[in-house]
């Protein structure tokens, strides 16, 4: 091999390196991003279902009392909140 040839090869593998490092980058880029949006998208169906559930045509506890609200109002903010802070802690958020 002449040493054009060989120049022309160690050139070649550091384009394909180059290249490679860049994919690398943005599927960790791609990673982060779907990460947070996995982890809002947990945060936004927690009050989906609980209100999805209350507000179905079934008796439930509390149904016409205040009670009722109040107690899905709780459960939606301690669920939300305690996905956030998961999330949070973990890194995803």
């Amino acid at each position: 091999m002449t040493r054009a040839a060989e120049w022309t090869e160690s050139l070649r593998d550091m384009v394909v390196t180059v290249f490679e490092t860049n994919l690398s980058l943005q599927d960790a880029r791609l990673n982060t991003v779907m990460k947070k949006l996995t982890g809002w998208a947990a945060i936004i169906a927690v009050p989906t279902a609980v209100t999805g559930w209350f507000g179905q045509n079934v008796l439930f506890p509390g149904v016409g009392q205040v009670s009722g609200t109040i107690v899905s109002t709780v459960v939606i903010v301690t669920s939300a909140s305690l996905l956030y802070v998961l999330f949070r802690r973990r890194d995803w958020l």
